[in-house]
């Protein structure tokens, strides 16, 4: 049994045109994102650790399936969550944690509102060549150490707005995570 392997599978849901395979690294990997978020909500710092084997896990699985952008992002999120893992465990001289979960000041809120739009906007527009160059970068990178790799036939995106929206909002979410920010919950939710 390789437990890496997409085609390792855990279980069929019977659910849409032909259902749809679980493999086990999916699994795993969605039950450590899982685990992360409630760790995360009673402010455990535990919850980095569960972050790091969630985005290790989406790697491997973006990899097989030759996602390579996302594979890029995954690689974006396993290093905010280091950072996170590191700016949560820091304290004060009084051996208090030196971040307080806390909410936004009104400008710093209206300035990531911003940075979210135009950010989306922009990733709507260009979102086909930003990950054309992505996975083009991640597959040069790959064959670089040794992985036999070949570039992926890429599509254009069916759903531009929607995954702009998806990718921006996450990493905006991740960043204000780490630096305790209530607003990440919201971010997350939508």
């Amino acid at each position: 049994m390789d437990f890496f392997s997409t085609h390792n599978i855990l279980i069929h849901i019977p659910i849409g045109a032909g259902g749809y395979d679980l493999s086990w690294i999916e699994a795993v990997g969605t039950i450590a994102g899982l685990l992360c978020i409630w760790l995360a909500s009673l402010e455990k710092i535990s919850n980095y650790f569960f972050g790091l084997v969630n985005v290790t896990l989406f790697a491997i699985i973006f990899f097989q399936i030759q996602l390579y952008a996302s594979l890029l992002l995954q690689l974006f999120f396993f290093a905010a969550n280091i950072y996170g893992w590191y700016a949560w465990s820091r304290q004060t001289k009084d051996n208090q944690a030196e971040l307080k979960i806390r909410w936004l000041p009104l400008p710093k809120a209206m300035a990531w509102l911003a940075i979210c739009v135009i950010a989306i906007g922009l990733m709507t527009r260009y979102i086909d060549p930003v990950f054309a160059v992505l996975t083009r970068v991640a597959v040069a990178i790959m064959q670089m150490l040794g992985l036999q790799v070949t570039m992926p036939v890429l599509q254009p995106d069916a759903f531009p707005f929607w995954d702009s929206c998806m990718m921006v909002l996450s990493i905006v979410a991740m960043i204000l995570m780490t630096r305790k920010y209530v607003e990440n919950w919201l971010l997350w939710v939508i």
